[in-house]
């Protein structure tokens, strides 16, 4: 694998030389490799071009930390991972809670604090994988060329698919395939299993980020890892209707609204709140504007847990938990 060492302006001149670059132009496709698994050289077509993999990764880094929960699930060899700002989601260093504890026990170190990237840390963790996001706030597109120099660099785009697909996609870049499969064939069971336990409520059901009164909201759109996840269990989400959208920048997994409009945008006859308490829930039932909604009037709203924001392995196994523990 091509290393990249020293000063970002020595890697940058001597980039043409020592890395494979990266075609123009986004992907919407998973990734695509032309050997096949266990062998490399291999080039990873992703979200924004080419990259070209000399060997097997060792010391991968992830700029994404909601992708690394997904890297670890896959067992790939995570050295360290941007950190987000902590809070009752995290650890307190700014690990999501789901994945914390495996982490600390693989010993993955903060690459930065605060989803604040240094390049400079990037360079210190001497990767020869770096795996970025081109979605969210843990976004680091704008610095793809940079990070391209210090080492091969691959862009996924977790709000467009399930952790699944993101899994699949990742195992074909850290030549962990059959690892990814095992893994979702594993969950696929747990998943079919649980659905058979659930009782759904009737009708349809959406699926909400409830920040209080004033505040915009999220709604979960079809296709996004959250409606993957609860249709798979066998519930029938709905989406809000597009134009009640305010998302600056287009997202496939949600739509955000504004609070006056968020009684036209849940369409489900139940609701199910992420990053949610059971306190998130009593809040929901007692908002005035929310009062004729039919989940509010029939009592059909939960809570997907705290940690049910981002999916990924680890946090689709808890909502299943706390899908049970309401539903079963």
């Amino acid at each position: 694998m091509t290393r990249r060492r020293g000063l970002i302006a020595t890697a940058i001149a001597a980039s043409a030389l020592l890395l494979t670059g990266c075609a123009s132009g986004a992907s919407d496709t998973a990734t695509e490799s032309a050997a096949a698994e266990g062998d490399w050289p291999r080039t990873i077509t992703h979200e924004l071009g080419e990259t070209t993999l000399d060997a097997q990764p060792e010391r991968i880094v992830s700029t994404s930390v909601t992708a690394t929960g997904t890297l670890l699930a896959i067992d790939a060899p995570v050295v360290a991972s941007a950190a987000t700002t902590p809070s009752d989601i995290t650890d307190d260093v700014g690990f999501f809670s789901q994945w914390s504890d495996v982490a600390e026990e693989r010993g993955v170190e903060v690459l930065y604090p605060d989803l604040t990237l240094d390049l400079e840390a990037v360079i210190a963790a001497d990767p020869d994988l770096i795996v970025i996001s081109t979605a969210g706030a843990d976004s680091t597109a704008d610095q793809y060329e940079a990070l391209s120099d210090i080492a091969p660099t691959v862009a996924v785009d977790y709000s467009s698919k399930d952790w699944q697909d993101l899994a699949a996609e990742l195992g074909e870049s850290t030549g962990h395939e059959a690892d990814a499969t095992a893994l979702v064939e594993d969950f696929d069971a747990t998943t079919a299993a649980a659905a058979e336990e659930l009782a759904q409520p009737e009708g349809t059901s959406s699926i909400v980020s409830f920040n209080g009164a004033g505040q915009d909201a999220g709604i979960a759109k079809e296709g996004g890892s959250h409606a993957t996840l609860l249709d798979a269990l066998g519930f029938d989400v709905v989406e809000a209707d597009a134009s009640l959208d305010t998302s600056e920048q287009a997202r496939g997994d949600f739509a955000f609204v504004s609070f006056e409009n968020l009684p036209k945008a849940i369409e489900g006859d139940s609701v199910f709140l992420i990053s949610s308490t059971e306190d998130t829930v009593a809040q929901f039932l007692d908002e005035p504007v929310l009062q004729n909604l039919p989940a509010v009037t029939d009592a059909q709203v939960y809570t997907l847990g705290e940690t049910s924001f981002r999916i990924d392995y680890y946090s689709a196994l808890e909502i299943i938990d706390q899908l049970r523990a309401q539903l079963g």
